[in-house]
């Protein structure tokens, strides 16, 4: 019998040497050695080196005076990241999109970019697109005393245009270049 265990035994050992070990480490030095940016986590710091976030991840800010990203059916926690799964049909789903119109201030002649009213996929979704940006333009301006002009300025040094898609903005990176900014050529 250990005849027939003993090669069992020897291919289970290779395979968890190659796959357990051999495989994640060569796959960890590759992505040092090539990305090591993205491998260790897309970090996002201010300008004294404090880590603030990651460039991946959307957080929330409170207070009219910073941009928001999309809501988040997960309040933006990592570990219970995911969509509502509520389906167009479902009258729950009408209903917080409405609500979350009345809260922009939506109108027929203001209407709220769609990405604003609903979550993404992973409900960390970190950008915004221009029009979104540009909508809470008008609130961040009003409750920091700056002009619209100059706060449009300043979302464009931080828009990035993508392969496919529609030009971005990464609402941390927005917020802190906001920070380190508080008046941003507010002198017009």
């Amino acid at each position: 019998m250990f005849k027939h265990i003993r090669p069992a035994l020897a291919a289970l050992i290779l395979m968890t040497l190659i796959t357990g070990v051999l495989y994640p480490l060569s796959v960890t030095a590759v992505a040092q050695l090539a990305f090591a940016e993205q491998a260790n986590g897309s970090l996002v710091r201010d300008r004294e080196g404090q880590v603030r976030g990651s460039a991946l991840l959307a957080q929330p800010f409170e207070g009219p005076e910073w941009f928001h990203p999309r809501p988040s059916a997960a309040n933006h926690a990592t570990v219970a990241s995911g969509a509502s799964n509520l389906a167009p049909s479902n009258p729950q789903l009408a209903d917080q999109v409405r609500e979350r119109v009345r809260e922009w201030n939506g109108t027929a002649q203001r209407p709220v970019p769609m990405e604003l009213v609903t979550t993404s996929g992973s409900g960390l979704d970190p950008h915004l697109t221009l029009a979104a940006a540009k909508f809470q333009a008008v609130r961040v301006a009003a409750a920091r005393g700056i002009s619209e002009q100059a706060l449009d300025r300043l979302i464009q040094t931080q828009l990035t245009t993508p392969l496919v898609g529609p030009a971005i903005v990464n609402v941390l990176a927005l917020n802190l270049a906001l920070a380190d900014n508080p008046q941003p050529d507010s002198g017009e």
